[in-house]
């Protein structure tokens, strides 16, 4: 059974995010499950710290548009989602040219405030970022 209320596929994400910052850093949606949802990011120029690899910004910007995704589907008809917490905790490093792949998964999901956790792994599967975000469920105006 899907937890999801309002299903957004890959391609209206693509379309919702095209000129934005989770688009102009190629953030992409590739699997929308029962539970989760499963995101990737190339690591390019765009995204790197001067060291050579992915900023810690970058993995942040990835997790909190995909929680706040997940936030947004699972919410009900007429609401929406505002974060009001996030957290991440850089274990890794992602070298320039490497591919992330998030996944992310509920970890309460109330009327008023989900908790999201988003793993981000690098393309040989090393878990590089564990990051968390909360949001607040508000009435659409």
């Amino acid at each position: 059974m899907s937890i999801w209320q309002r299903p957004v596929t890959p391609e209206e994400f693509a379309e919702r995010h095209a000129g934005t910052l989770p688009g102009l850093l190629g953030i992409r949606v590739l699997e929308v499950g029962a539970d989760f949802v499963r995101a990737e990011m190339p690591v390019d120029h765009r995204h790197i710290q001067p060291y050579g690899i992915l900023h810690g910004g970058g993995s942040v910007v990835l997790a909190e548009t995909i929680g706040s995704f997940c936030g947004m589907m699972a919410a009900g008809e007429g609401q929406g989602c505002v974060g009001v917490e996030v957290n991440a905790n850089h274990l890794a490093p992602v070298p320039d040219g490497d591919l992330v792949t998030a996944e992310c998964r509920p970890l309460q999901l109330g009327r008023s405030i989900q908790v999201w956790q988003i793993e981000i792994r690098r393309r040989d599967g090393t878990l590089t970022c564990v990051s968390r975000l909360t949001t607040a469920v508000r009435q659409l105006r």
